[in-house]
């Protein structure tokens, strides 16, 4: 197991070294020790100010989309959830449009992430709520109300960008945002990113036994003193505000929250102790070499974060959706 965890730890400094190298005018490794090292060359100012902490930001929040994929496919008990699947996506848009769209006379950025982060986190909140999970949990139910909810508030996106939009107003902005892209964040942005990261680890791991519990099925949980109702709903909560604050952070980043969490269960197993970190490690590993992808390919222009991870994540999604139909 250490060594397994130890492989991943330096497949996740190979895709940081990556992306650190990659982008409109690739860096060696020997012009970032230069950056690291403190040179006050331009190129060397630009790669410690904007290049490496962006770096850092799409691990963190590759990071909290593994995390979040996998307590959602845990609660689910299925491997094809993923972290979207209760409106978190469409209620982050609300926001992020809010943001874009109103002059609201604040910061642009902090105002984006916070609402970002607030209309993730709500959509859930709306979700529980619609769908009742009290009592004996149905996670059936709790799905149906997370695709209404999310075609509720993917409508009203829609509705608030036609009624905000004037001469003065470019939709490309909202358009650019939802189709995910990390932005570098500042000190103490990435300072509060990290702290998430650690606080939804713990949280994970707190939660793992419970997922395993959860996996025996209601009766065998119930049997080992585990409320799965309560659990359930107290996992999903802890899942969305992974998800909502990885949204604020990066845009809607698609199908990462469903592959780190297989390819964790595939290397390391489905015990959730081992399983919440790997994952995690993964989701980083991934964000950052797709990051460093879309800034790369098309110089000096900049591929949507997002459609990179959909052109990775969507054949990987299609070939496990026909092994399970296959069984």
């Amino acid at each position: 197991m250490k060594t397994r965890f130890a492989m991943m730890a330096a497949l996740l400094a190979a895709a940081l070294l990556f992306a650190a190298m990659a982008g409109h005018d690739w860096a060696s490794p020997r012009r970032l020790l230069q950056a690291l090292s403190g040179a006050a060359d331009m190129e060397s100012r630009l790669l410690l100010v904007w290049r490496l902490p962006r770096v850092v930001a799409s691990a963190l929040v590759g990071a909290l989309l593994g995390l979040g994929g996998a307590i959602f496919q845990g609660v689910f008990r299925n491997p094809l959830a993923e972290p979207y699947l209760l409106g978190a996506s469409g209620g982050a848009a609300i926001g992020a449009t809010i943001a874009l769209l109103v002059p609201l006379g604040l910061p642009g950025g902090p105002v984006l992430a916070a609402l970002s982060f607030a209309g993730a986190w709500g959509a859930t909140w709306l979700v529980l709520a619609v769908s009742g999970l009290h009592g004996r949990p149905d996670t059936a139910g709790l799905l149906l109300a997370g695709v209404a909810v999310a075609a509720m508030l993917g409508a009203l996106r829609s509705f608030l960008m036609l009624a905000l939009s004037d001469d003065t107003v470019n939709l490309q902005v909202v358009l650019s945002w939802t189709l995910g892209g990390i932005q570098t964040p500042d000190v103490i942005g990435l300072l509060l990113l990290a702290a998430f990261v650690g606080a939804g680890l713990a949280l994970a791991l707190w939660l793992a036994h419970g997922l395993d519990l959860l996996g025996l099925g209601d009766e065998q949980a119930f049997a080992f003193g585990l409320d799965p109702a309560r659990f359930a709903r107290r996992a999903v909560l802890v899942g969305a505000a992974l998800v909502a604050a990885a949204v604020a952070f990066g845009g809607l980043v698609a199908f990462v929250g469903l592959i780190a969490p297989h390819l964790a269960r595939w290397w390391i197993g489905p015990r959730h102790r081992a399983l919440m970190p790997s994952s995690a490690l993964i989701g980083a590993a991934l964000v950052a070499v797709c990051d460093g992808i879309a800034r790369a390919v098309l110089p000096p222009a900049e591929i949507p974060l997002g459609l990179v991870t959909a052109l990775i994540g969507g054949p990987f999604f299609l070939l496990l959706l026909a092994r399970r139909l296959k069984t």
